[in-house]
């Protein structure tokens, strides 16, 4: 399995700016994608964060397995971590993530009314790794289209503090990584997501680890996406073998880079149908998706 780092120095640079401006914030909305939500939850935003209470944001949940999104969700509320999952083009979506950080920060709020302060909005610092969907979400929580989108990693290069309602005030930031991801398999799973910029990892690699999972998991996806037979998909047969069938399936001959590219592509956008690709029975004792 290929092995994966990306941490450019201009996160490094926002790290620093998020620590420096987490005073400021009553509350942290960590966004994480509903498909691999173990391996796009930053492990610098919780040191960071310390004890200021996090809200952790399932997004994407429109391309993720339903049944699987139930699990994490039960796994993270086991864990006391608050935690919503949304479709971020929702109308909703304002209503609910206020509603959601006014019962977290209920007691902290009385306390202030109780010494007479005047009532002020919600400070809220969104955070996320890149591509997680953070700005699609923050658009639709301050109701216009205040923060670039794109389906690629570092269209959001600054802060900016942008007023949702009377009620919530949000800091947005840049997508950001950390300097060591935790396994090899984390790393590909970043890179899936689109987290880690396209031209940085070795997409064959990758393309290959997602087709070993979608045999597994989702063989009649691959095999009408690809229109696979079902002795393509043999288990005799290897998934470079495979992988060079459905290159040659897509009219590219021999250009199997070029088919891993669009694999990865049509994962993303979900082509392939739903998918999350970690369950919490993957980690082991010390949170590692093994």
């Amino acid at each position: 399995m290929a092995t994966i780092q990306w941490f450019p120095g201009h996160m490094a640079k926002a790290l620093r700016q998020i620590r420096e401006q987490m005073p400021l914030v009553d509350i942290v909305f960590e966004l994480v994608d509903a498909r691999v939500p173990y391996s796009t939850q930053n492990p610098e935003v919780a040191l960071a964060a310390g004890e200021k209470p996090r809200l952790l944001i399932m997004t994407k949940t429109d391309l993720a397995d339903q049944s699987r999104l139930q699990e994490w969700l039960a796994y993270f509320r086991q864990k006391g971590q608050p935690v919503l999952a949304l479709d971020s083009r929702r109308q909703n979506v304002a209503k609910l993530v206020t509603a959601k950080s006014k019962e977290i920060l209920h007691d902290k709020m009385a306390e202030e009314a109780a010494k007479g302060l005047k009532k002020r909005p919600i400070r809220a610092m969104c955070v996320g790794v890149p591509n997680v969907g953070k700005s699609t979400l923050l658009n639709h929580l301050v109701k216009k289209n205040v923060a670039q989108t794109g389906n690629r990693p570092g269209v959001t290069t600054g802060q900016q503090w942008l007023r949702s309602s009377a009620d919530l005030e949000l800091l947005d930031t840049p997508g950001v990584l950390w300097h060591k991801f935790a396994s090899p398999k984390q790393g590909v799973m970043l890179a899936l997501s689109g987290a880690i910029k396209d031209n940085l990892y070795p997409k064959d690699d990758v393309a290959l680890f997602a087709l070993d999972y979608l045999r597994q998991h989702q063989p009649q996806q691959l095999q009408q996406r690809y229109r696979l037979s079902t002795a393509d998909l043999d288990a005799a047969i290897s998934n470079p073998d495979l992988l060079l069938t459905i290159t040659q399936k897509m009219g590219f001959r021999d250009d199997y880079d070029r088919a891993s590219e669009r694999l990865i592509f049509d994962l993303r956008k979900g082509k392939l149908g739903p998918i999350t690709m970690e369950v919490p029975t993957d980690l082991n004792e010390d949170g590692i998706n093994e």
